[in-house]
């Protein structure tokens, strides 16, 4: 099978989790005929509504009954986590103590520094943040930075919004009401002037065009990985912003700040959950830049590029179904062929961007034509 499969007999994998990510990731798998899948979730009507697949068995599963979910993953050879981000911890921690390896999607930075503290001692291993802000996006910047001799600034711009809008906040909901809450509220990591440093959610609005359509974008938390570790004392700018069309910033900040919804976050999730309606008509933007010395000048690489909603096994799913589920699909197809290091900790930079996009699930993310819009371009 081409596009890196894995090396040798299908292998086990425990996905938790059987929302609109996590029932996809099982789905990408399962088409492969190299993986048997365990999809698990607490609540019956998530497993009940995921598509069925023979290479796909359903499991009732509290992620509280940490005795339980240790068993289940005993003898697998991976987990991967698609589910809520205040869950990381214990499903990162049942991994360790399984000695599986271990992914996940979380963007949620307390989570991730607890995943790295557990990979320390790790027989596996484990490889947060395997998505596509943080994830694919954090692959892309390092392989253009790494053709500068000296770097300067690296600006990472990510977006999933409706192809649709048609409401004030021109947005619709797309993946994790709690996902999006998180990164609007928590403090957010960047590099300025040369020095690691936290900024404000929401803040540092800009807008740019790209196709001739207007954006705005903003500072949210969680989206550059591990990206400030890996260039700090190399970089003078680093920041990471959520794109948005032009207007949503500001009633968002309305909702959190003057309404002060910041602190009654199961109260605004219940608001957008009931207010905007869901859509598999989005559009996923990675608009990435970067500028530094090279070849002895001050020169810049960009790298742009649109993915739509499609089909998967062919169900369709959303446009950011399809690149999250795919990057977390390629890195544990890396790793299971033997091309990502075996245990420890592996940030996403480490993954060769080549590698990512020559694997059968990283094409999901190949660009469709060249050019400054569409790949990457000098």
């Amino acid at each position: 099978m081409e596009g890196n499969p894995v090396q040798d007999a299908s292998k086990d994998i425990v996905i938790i989790g059987a929302g609109k990510i996590g029932s996809t990731v099982a789905l990408m798998l399962a088409e492969t005929g190299d993986y048997r899948i365990i999809l698990a979730d607490r609540d019956a009507a998530q497993l009940a509504a995921a598509d069925r697949h023979e290479a796909v068995t359903t499991q009732a599963l509290d992620i509280a009954d940490t005795q339980a979910l240790r068993a289940l993953l005993a003898g697998r050879f991976a987990v991967l986590s698609a589910a809520p981000f205040h869950l990381t911890t214990a499903i990162a921690e049942a991994a360790a103590a399984a000695k599986v390896h271990y992914l996940d999607l979380t963007e949620d930075v307390a989570s991730t520094k607890r995943v790295k503290e557990l990979a320390r001692d790790a027989k596996t291993a484990f490889i947060p943040q395997c998505g596509l802000a943080p994830g694919f996006i954090s692959i892309v910047a390092h392989d253009l930075a790494s053709r500068f001799e000296r770097l300067d600034t690296v600006r990472l711009r990510v977006g999933a919004l409706p192809q649709y809008p048609s409401n004030a906040l021109n947005y619709n909901l797309t993946w994790s009401t709690d996902g999006i809450i998180n990164e609007y509220i928590e403090p957010c990591e960047a590099i300025v002037d040369g020095r690691l440093a936290q900024v404000p959610a929401m803040e540092e609005r800009e807008e740019f065009s790209l196709d001739g359509v207007t954006y705005e974008a903003f500072n949210t938390s969680g989206g550059l990985g591990t990206l400030c570790e890996t260039l700090a004392g190399k970089v003078r700018t680093l920041n990471y912003r959520t794109i948005r069309y032009p207007g949503h910033a500001a009633i968002m900040k309305m909702l959190l700040n003057d309404l002060n919804l910041r602190n009654r976050r199961d109260l605004l999730k219940d608001i957008l959950e009931q207010a905007l309606p869901a859509t598999a008509q989005d559009v996923v933007i990675v608009f990435v830049t970067v500028s530094g010395i090279k070849d002895g000048r001050l020169m810049q690489e960009t790298y742009a590029h649109k993915i739509y909603s499609g089909l998967v096994a062919g169900r369709p799913r959303s446009a950011i179904q399809i690149t999250t589920a795919a990057g977390i699909c390629a890195v544990l197809d890396l790793l299971a062929a033997g091309r990502l290091p075996q245990k420890g900790f592996v940030k996403q930079e480490e993954i060769a961007f080549a590698d990512f996009l020559a694997n059968r699930f990283g094409r999901r993310y190949a660009a469709d034509e060249a050019g400054p819009a569409h790949g990457i371009a000098a």
